[in-house]
């Protein structure tokens, strides 16, 4: 791809002089030069925004310094260097004070003081145009990381595809258990992608009723069923030029699936009980917890719609599957509590830490953000301490399913357990354990419990 030519504009009534300089400066095919014979001619081009106006000091119908202040109000970045055949130190410095970019005289040095500046120009140039696009990198990497919190080699991976689908409009199908943060990612891939300043639009496919989910889509017409009092436009629409975000896509019904199929192949919409074609720029991202080659291959998700879907994927960890970042987010969402509800800084201690890392969180981020928030509240120091963590019931009873441990450690985690369901009543407990009270309070001597 050729770059855009460097367009030089010579402001100077000795036209000698100026084809001279023209000629000069030409003989680098990347430049692109006009010859102006006075100011007002110049000032009536400058919307061509020239990369560098040559400007004679003295012109026949204004002053150099006149042109130079018109030329900074229509683009103060337009660089301007001032040509003279006289060295007055003192109009220098007034010119250079006024944004001139610098002052030069009319000798046997002036072309190669032009070439210098040209270089100089196109340098400063090419390197504003590298900042503008690291700048905007880091940008993007900012929005990712200010999403989603987390440095493990897992989530890192993720961080990885999120870039190369922040690249292009491919459509993204996202996969991974409730609470991994699926919608985050759909965020973030939005957010440093190209369309970053357009609509993102998520949509829960559960969330809207079977016979709403069309009209909520896609709109509808005044009229066009009772209770459509007015034309109203749908997700996809809002969604135009931007991102629409299918989240739980594994539960749309047949007959929906065929009219999403329709909408993603002619990339148009028809609003209820209308003919108007609507056409969209819409990229889709999709996510669901299922699987859905296995729907494809029992007939309730269609083939072509699951191949129209895929574009690139990107499974999410589990939380018990990213060591150190369950740490990290635990902080994170105790920091954040902190500040939104105006708490003191809490920390928390290395019994709590261990005793989170240790959990498998199939509830995943959501849950571990619950838990975090509810052990703020509970303790009554400054630090979250071991017995200010605790897990639902639901929970804890998977906990004994997927970490592995001794069958000692499973008897302490089940004694544990009861003992805090029935308020540590060793006889209670016993009794509905079926195991001597002796056992317990040994245990219990023994610091193992």
């Amino acid at each position: 791809m050729a770059s855009d030519p460097f367009r030089i504009f010579i402001v100077e009534d000795d036209i000698i002089f100026a084809k001279i300089i023209s000629h000069h400066l030409s003989l680098n095919p990347d430049n692109e030069v006009e010859i102006f014979p006075d100011g007002k001619s110049l000032l009536k081009n400058l919307y061509k925004n020239p990369a560098l106006i040559s400007l004679d000091y003295n012109l026949p119908d204004m002053t150099g310094l006149e042109v130079l202040k018109q030329i900074k109000e229509f683009n103060p970045d337009t660089p301007v260097v001032i040509v003279s055949g006289q060295q007055d130190v003192a109009t220098a410095i007034e010119l250079l004070k006024k944004g001139a970019y610098d002052y030069i005289l009319k000798d046997q040095d002036t072309k190669e003081r032009m070439w210098n500046i040209i270089k100089n120009i196109r340098e400063n140039v090419e390197l504003r145009q590298k900042i503008a696009i690291l700048e905007e990198e880091i940008g993007r990497k900012y929005e990712v990381n200010n999403l989603i919190k987390g440095n493990s080699p897992a989530i890192n991976k993720v961080f990885i595809l999120i870039e190369k689908a922040a690249r292009t409009n491919i459509t993204v199908s996202i996969y991974g258990e409730t609470g991994t943060g699926k919608e985050l990612v759909a965020k973030s891939i939005h957010h440093a992608s190209g369309r970053r300043k357009k609509p993102f639009v998520a949509v829960n496919v559960t969330a809207i009723p079977k016979e709403l989910i069309e009209s909520e889509m896609f709109g509808h017409e005044k009229g066009a069923f009772t209770g459509a009092n007015n034309r109203r436009i749908g997700r996809f629409e809002e969604a135009n030029h931007g991102t629409i975000f299918l989240d739980e896509i594994g539960d749309m019904d047949l007959n929906m699936q065929s009219k999403l199929l329709r909408v993603l192949q002619e990339e148009e919409v028809v609003r209820v009980g209308g003919n108007e074609n609507v056409k969209l720029d819409v990229r889709v991202i999709v996510a669901t917890h299922k699987n859905l080659q296995e729907l494809v291959r029992k007939g309730e998700f269609r083939e072509d719609l699951y191949y129209r879907l895929l574009g690139l994927p990107i499974n999410l960890p589990p939380l018990r599957e990213r060591g150190s970042d369950i740490a990290l987010l635990a902080r994170f969402f105790v920091d954040e509590f902190c500040q939104k509800n105006k708490l003191g800084k809490l920390s928390i201690s290395s019994k709590a830490v261990e005793k989170i890392q240790k959990y498998p969180f199939p509830g995943n981020v959501r849950e571990l953000k619950a838990i975090m928030e509810l052990a703020s509240v509970m303790t009554n120091t400054d630090v979250i301490e071991e017995s200010d963590i605790s897990f639902s019931t639901a929970s804890a009873s998977q906990d004994f399913l997927y970490e592995e441990t001794t069958l000692e450690e499973y008897n302490k985690k089940i004694i544990n357990h009861f003992l805090q369901k029935y308020d540590n009543k060793v006889r209670l407990v016993a009794r509905k354990l079926d195991i001597g009270k002796t056992t317990i309070y040994r245990l219990m001597n023994e610091g193992k419990l």
